[in-house]
């Protein structure tokens, strides 16, 4: 390992060091990470498909394969509804064995055995209650969050590359490259996006892929500015005109030497863009511009929380959510922000 690479591993090691010294910025990450790794398994943890099922001396896997009712002495050729009460009697009678996961609702789950109007308040079946289609708020809270997150990874990530990308290019070069650029961001900064949002969700069909496609075209210009302005402070300092005159390519003299200085500001602004990403899709969902009807959505919810005041839990569980998550990720960005601030290295 040469001086170079012992420099920058010793650097990381007093970042991560001073990170974890902030208590609510490392605890928050590790909460963080364990609610979204939860998500991902979300299927395990909330399905009406039971996790496994032993009937008369064989082995069935329901989450991973479709079986008919007459598998389990049903009438029928569909796919066996396992919260029928003939199915279930069949199941668990003498040796026969079924296991649901914890919350025995998918995200699309109606429970027809309300004795109450839709939406329910909460239960020990239901939780956190039912939607005002009868759906389970907890399932669709599980989904929703983990749908929330994985797009506001994907545009963070989309974003970040591309503002990279530009800011390095208009910082590097600068001159003419640098003002066109900064004219092509004005001009593009100025278009209305939300009104841009509701002409393609009136001519496309709703979609998350149209969504992030409609997201990424604005969010990388923020970013931009910030690693414009570290290139544009180290593309004349003299280890990268050495390595101009060494004759070194202006790829590598970007990517070697001036990039991992300006990663400071990107990493340190990484978890405010993705929380500003998750806001960004409930917010359209709630407007109604956002993900398809069916979607598990944390907007969705809210919005059914105002059109239903006296549904409380559809209120409050959905901002207990929103609010705890973009709390968490609030505090791993002051976190990183001390972490890589340069006074304290």
């Amino acid at each position: 390992m040469g001086k170079k690479e012992r420099q920058i591993s010793s650097l990381n090691q007093r970042r991560w060091t001073l990170f974890k010294q902030s208590k609510r910025g490392y605890y928050s990450l590790i909460i963080f990470l364990i609610l979204f790794g939860l998500s991902l398994f979300a299927e395990v943890l909330s399905n009406d498909k039971p996790l496994l099922i032993r009937y008369e001396g064989n082995w069935y896997f329901p989450l991973w394969n479709t079986y008919s009712e007459i598998t389990f002495g049903g009438d029928f050729q569909t796919e066996t509804d396992y919260h029928d009460p003939y199915i279930l009697q069949r199941l668990k009678t003498g040796e026969n064995l079924v296991v649901f996961p914890l919350n025995p609702f998918s995200y699309d789950t109606i429970n027809l055995e309300l004795n109450c109007p839709v939406p329910s308040p909460p239960t020990t079946t239901n939780l956190l209650g039912t939607d005002d289609r009868g759906r389970d708020v907890l399932a669709r809270l599980i989904y929703g969050f983990r749908i929330s997150v994985l797009f506001g990874l994907a545009l963070t990530t989309i974003g970040t590359i591309f503002g990279i990308v530009a800011g390095a290019i208009q910082g590097y070069f600068g001159g003419k490259t640098d003002l066109v650029f900064q004219r092509f961001i004005e001009l593009w900064s100025s278009m209305p996006d939300l009104y841009l949002l509701i002409i393609f969700a009136s001519i496309f069909k709703p979609s998350i892929g149209l969504l992030l496609i409609l997201l990424s075209l604005f969010g990388w210009m923020g970013l931009a500015d910030y690693v414009r302005a570290e290139f544009l402070k180290g593309r004349n300092m003299e280890y990268v005109q050495a390595a101009r005159a060494l004759g070194v390519k202006n790829t590598t003299i970007m990517l070697r030497h001036l990039l991992p200085n300006g990663l400071t500001p990107v990493i340190t602004f990484l978890p405010f863009r993705l929380s500003g990403a998750v806001l960004a899709l409930t917010s359209l969902d709630f407007l109604g511009l956002g993900v398809p009807p069916s979607t598990p959505s944390l907007g969705e919810l809210l919005n059914q929380g105002k059109g239903n005041i006296d549904a409380w839990w559809l209120s409050i569980s959905t901002f207990v959510v929103l609010v705890g998550t973009l709390v968490l990720l609030i505090f791993i960005g002051e976190a990183l922000r001390q972490a890589f601030d340069p006074r304290k290295q």
